[in-house]
């Protein structure tokens, strides 16, 4: 994953040594050397992350963050504060005017990759979220800016998943003013748990007795509602390998033992508070999505939207030298089933494929019922490998197991799969379906159940 990452500070060094370690892990690289030169780049939307020193002249970064996270252009942009500054009371200020994450120097390259890369993938899924937004109706993305105002991080439902007694006690104690705090002190329990809660935020031990605890976070977000569940990992320095696994694979933030109050307050919120703004934008898509836009049989988009939508996120992807994918995938032999048994069964069948097309793919895909048995999926940010492994999920998930089909027996349906790469600034819609549509056919003809890439 790529993203634009500006720097902040007015001293030379201290940039140039940033930039060699983002560069090296293949992040682009803006920098500022005040934080008005900071606010001008980040109004102009060149930037996905910001990398903000606290200590510059004229205006501090606690005061520029503050002035990026009140306007409602660059409220959204994820801000990872940097500082000389080791006190605790230091780190709950950054927090408090919205920040998202805050490291002391000197910089443990361990800690700033791991939450610059946590950041760029929470960037991503709100880029595609506001761009659905904006494609369907552009209301909706005014009426998402205008939520973070309304939205707090107070009176937040939490869960403290931890098997030491006295240590889940105190993190309750900690919380327990300001939010409503359920602990769990059998891991096991964990999905049933949440299964039968509505949650905000979950904080997870890495101290589980007898249990892995990557393994209790991974099932708890396999429950459809708690899918981007905010989780916290609370964790000892000698856990840090095992961190960092964890926000590679999704974990919100971790905090250090011993766990000091307001470090704890100030992260809880903030997780709290986007989780609720992301909800907000979803709700907003939902609701002021038109139906011309979304197949009635399905419940996903229809050709119309992708068509718009897919000119809009190439444009996009060219402008700013980013990877795009398309997926199109057609249902083996469905003519015989509805000769076989009729459309009413037809029918059911794309449901059921629908939903798990929807199951299988990311957060940030966009999902379209193409016309008839044929579907498109859109992938930003997407990678070969990537697009690999969710293609193959996908045709997995059709093949493993028979559809319900009412009064018929179950039927066993499986699914071809053309890929396509976005591959030039001068590639077009019409080029990227035309290899998808392709590599559909050369599936197909190969003997379907497949997955085939447009250059493979």
């Amino acid at each position: 994953m790529t993203a634009r990452v500006l720097i902040v500070d007015d001293i030379p060094t201290n940039v140039r040594l940033l930039q060699a370690r983002l560069t090296a892990e293949y992040f682009e690289v803006v920098t500022a050397g005040s934080g008005a030169e900071a606010l001008e780049i980040c109004a102009r939307g060149d930037v996905d992350i910001v990398l903000l020193d606290v200590m510059m002249p004229e205006m501090d970064g606690f005061e520029v963050c503050r002035r990026l996270k009140a306007d409602p252009a660059t409220q959204h942009l994820p801000v990872l504060m940097i500082t000389a500054l080791d006190q605790p009371s230091d780190r709950v200020k950054g927090l408090t005017v919205g920040a998202d994450d805050f490291l002391t120097k000197p910089v443990d390259d361990m800690q700033l990759m791991a939450r610059v890369k946590s950041l760029a993938r929470l960037k991503s899924l709100t880029d595609e979220l506001r761009a659905r937004a904006f494609t369907g109706q552009q209301i909706a993305i005014e009426d998402a800016a205008r939520a973070m105002d309304r939205i707090s991080g107070e009176g937040g439902s939490i869960l403290v998943v931890d098997s030491d007694e006295r240590h889940a006690a105190r993190i309750r104690s900690y919380l327990a003013d300001h939010h409503t705090v359920d602990v769990l002190t059998q891991p096991a329990d964990a999905v049933f748990q949440v299964t039968g809660g509505r949650y905000d935020l979950a904080l997870v031990s890495m101290a589980l007795e007898g249990f892995d605890p990557l393994r209790v976070a991974s099932q708890i977000r396999t429950l459809d509602h708690a899918r981007n569940l905010p989780i916290i990992l609370i964790s000892d320095e000698g856990d840090r390998a095992k961190v960092v696994r964890a926000l590679d694979l999704g974990i919100n933030d971790f905090i250090l033992r011993p766990v000091e109050r307001n470090e704890l307050a100030a992260r809880v919120r903030t997780q709290i508070r986007r989780y609720r703004y992301a909800t907000e934008l979803r709700d907003s898509v939902t609701n002021t999505m038109a139906l011309a836009v979304t197949d009635e049989l399905t419940g996903l988009y229809n050709r119309r939207y992708f068509d718009r939508h897919l000119s809009a996120m190439l444009s996009k992807a060219q402008s700013q030298d980013r990877e795009l994918v398309l997926m199109m995938l057609d249902i083996d032999h469905f003519k015989h089933v509805n000769d076989s048994y009729g459309h009413d069964v037809g029918d059911l069948v794309l449901k059921e494929f629908a939903d798990r097309l929807r199951r299988n793919i990311r957060g940030v895909d966009l999902a379209c019922r193409f016309g008839g048995e044929e579907f498109v999926v859109l992938m930003p940010d997407t990678d070969y490998q990537q697009a690999e492994i969710v293609a193959e999920r996908v045709r997995a998930a059709v093949a493993e197991a028979a559809f319900e089909a009412g009064t018929v027996p179950p039927l066993k349906q499986t699914v071809s799969v053309g890929v396509s790469l976005h591959e030039s600034r001068d590639d077009t819609p019409e080029a990227l379906l035309k290899r998808a549509d392709i590599a559909l056919y050369r599936a197909k003809r190969e003997g379907r159940n497949r997955v085939v890439f447009d250059a493979a």
